[in-house]
């Protein structure tokens, strides 16, 4: 079974709005739904699992209402790290699911609603042969390393800008998340990594964005008119 984790319990600072933002309205649905479609509406995709905050619960059962919106997913709680939201949502998977030596599982980001079908598929084959793979693409910006008075300029042809989902053998993940969180964890694959496993990228796409700024909102309007 393939299944995918969608994170969803954030807090969305710096979008300056008080609902978090993967609620905020995207061409009249909250960003998450559209999110939630596109795997939903995958062949690739077995199960899709959404980790939202707690205290969050009733607006969602409002949200689903309202927009009528009763696509077949499972609903698990965040906790207070990002790296707690997803082992949380590892744990439902373990509770409710037997995980096998042919499973796997994708960790994607709520507020990336523009996902498509082929890079889906994509994501999942990187893994059947790598086992951990990470979307990414080569940064097209010079890049510097360092603070504001000490830096020096990095290579952009080694440099790559990671995006979800994030795919993985479905047992080494669970492995991977007993472990104990580490200011280090950025992402999942930096988990893994710690295990001593290697992470293989797979080209991404420029239109995958994360909806982080008040501006990324008319950007995503923008493709998703396109798909």
């Amino acid at each position: 079974m393939n299944f995918v984790i969608i994170v969803a319990a954030g807090t969305g600072n710096r979008m300056n709005s008080d609902l978090p933002k993967q609620f905020l309205d995207l061409n009249g649905l909250p960003i998450v739904m559209h999110t939630i479609n596109r795997f939903c509406q995958s062949e690739t995709i077995s199960e899709v699992i959404l980790v939202i905050s707690e205290p969050m619960e009733s607006f969602w059962t409002e949200l689903c209402l309202k927009h009528q919106f009763d696509r077949p997913i499972h609903i698990a709680f965040g906790g207070q790290t990002r790296f707690e939201s997803v082992r949380n949502g590892i744990d439902y998977i373990q509770q409710n699911f037997d995980i096998g030596p042919k499973d796997y599982i994708a960790v994607h980001d709520g507020a990336r609603p523009i996902i498509t079908q082929a890079l889906i598929k994509k994501a999942f084959q990187g893994a059947y042969d790598h086992q951990a793979i990470v979307l990414a693409q080569k940064s097209i910006e010079s890049v510097r390393m360092g603070d504001t008075t000490s830096n020096s300029a990095v290579d952009r042809n080694y440099t790559w800008l990671v995006q979800t989902p994030q795919v993985f053998h479905g047992e080494l993940l669970l492995k991977s998340y007993q472990q104990a969180e580490d200011p280090f964890f950025t992402d999942d694959a930096s988990v893994v990594e710690k295990m001593g496993k290697r992470i293989t990228i797979i080209e991404g796409d420029s239109r995958n964005i994360k909806i982080t700024y008040p501006q990324d909102l008319q950007i995503a309007q923008f493709y998703l008119n396109l798909t």
